[in-house]
């Protein structure tokens, strides 16, 4: 009787708000909890928990057995209440892994939270500055060779700039200004679980450096440090925008004529400048384009789904933007990320148009300086 009851209890937790997602990655409906910490988490995250036996232990929801105290526990906490506990201060340039990003990251944002407790109230947050500045070796591949090699590497924040030597007394064999920087995990072109990408421009061309190392803190640590140096370049040369950009990420997009490819972009949605922006790469200098966004009484509808007579190949979540001039159409990687895009869009049209807003919307002045303001990396997705 009690295993039934028990069951019922944590299955209704479950429809609490919070809980219905991974409280460390997002994914809808989890499965497991980890009755230590009182969070209910995803398959996949309930293997990286498994390995941290000192702070959390887990269980099946559906086929494991609950004692009685084990319910109680959670109840008395859950998602929301370990993300106030174990989030509190979790810094602007940090990447929050998604379920679709890479073992690593992932099994560092848990151990970071829970085993390391790098974000609690009480510690003390690192200014960004500081945080984007590291020095270390790599293991980069060789452009000739082939083969992979320890390089040292140098970040520096306030030098605005990276810097990788091969032999010390010559001086860096490359100088990389943190505005030409960008960089996201490739396991699999890597061929290593900690294989990191790091792009940038050089003499008008894109040169990449690929690049791992052992430990999965360390490379972590390094991607973080990155975004933490971009984050602190972009306050300092736009001191006031990145606030603006309410939802990012990436999205498929078609042309005009509705009948052109769907093709992967990276969008920002700026709610300032009611724009939502569109870049091939996440960290591309200028965008490819623009959607005004106005507000619902001008004719501005946001609606999910396509319309009748768009096909796609593959089963994804579509988005329909209704504009005066013409319809965009979106497609979107999973249900949750539809209903984000649906909610940020919606947020913005609800608005109503300033006497600014009509300004902006027929000057050109104001996109240029949004376009030389690259958004943070996304992690895994490719250039």
């Amino acid at each position: 009787m009690d295993r039934d009851r028990n069951k019922t209890l944590l299955l209704e937790l479950l429809k609490l708000n919070g809980n219905d997602r991974c409280a460390d990655c997002g994914e809808p409906d989890p499965e497991w909890a980890s009755y230590k910490l009182g969070i209910f988490i995803c398959l996949m995250c309930s293997g990286i928990h498994r390995n941290l036996p000192q702070v959390s232990r887990v269980k099946s929801l559906r086929l494991d057995f609950w004692e009685n105290d084990l319910i109680e526990f959670m109840k008395k906490h859950g998602n929301l209440c370990a993300k106030a506990k174990y989030e509190a201060k979790v810094p602007p340039y940090y990447y929050i892994p998604q379920s679709c990003d890479c073992l690593v990251l992932r099994e560092q944002w848990i151990r970071a939270k829970y085993e390391r407790e790098e974000f609690v109230a009480t510690r003390v947050c690192q200014d960004p500055c500081s945080a984007g500045s590291h020095e270390g070796f790599l293991w980069k591949r060789g452009r000739e060779s082939k083969q992979f090699k320890q390089r040292r590497f140098l970040l520096s924040a306030r030098e605005g700039v990276m810097k990788y030597y091969t032999k010390e007394p010559k001086g860096p064999k490359a100088v990389i200004s943190i505005d030409k920087l960008n960089v996201m995990f490739q396991a699999e072109k890597i061929q290593h679980a900690h294989g990191l990408q790091i792009t940038y421009k050089t003499d008008g061309q894109t040169r990449n450096l690929f690049v791992y190392h052992e430990s999965g803190k360390e490379i972590v640590d390094w991607f973080n440090a990155i975004r933490a140096a971009r984050y602190h370049y972009l306050r300092t040369t736009f001191p006031a925008l990145p606030e603006n950009y309410i939802k990012e990420g990436y999205m498929e997009k078609t042309g005009p004529k509705q009948k052109e490819t769907f093709k992967m972009r990276w969008f920002s949605l700026d709610s300032e400048e009611r724009s939502l922006l569109y870049f091939k790469n996440p960290l591309d200098a200028f965008p490819q384009g623009q959607v005004f966004i106005g507000s619902r009484v001008e004719g501005y509808e946001v609606r999910a789904g396509l319309p009748q007579g768009i096909s796609v190949k593959k089963r994804k979540s579509g988005i329909t933007v209704v504009t005066p001039t013409r319809d965009f159409l979106f497609l979107c990687e999973n249900d949750r990320e539809q209903r984000e895009w649906i909610d940020a869009l919606n947020g913005v049209i609800a608005q109503p148009l300033s006497a600014l807003h009509f300004h902006h919307r027929n000057k050109s002045c104001k996109l240029k300086f949004l376009m030389k303001l690259p958004p943070l990396a996304d992690a895994c997705q490719p250039v």
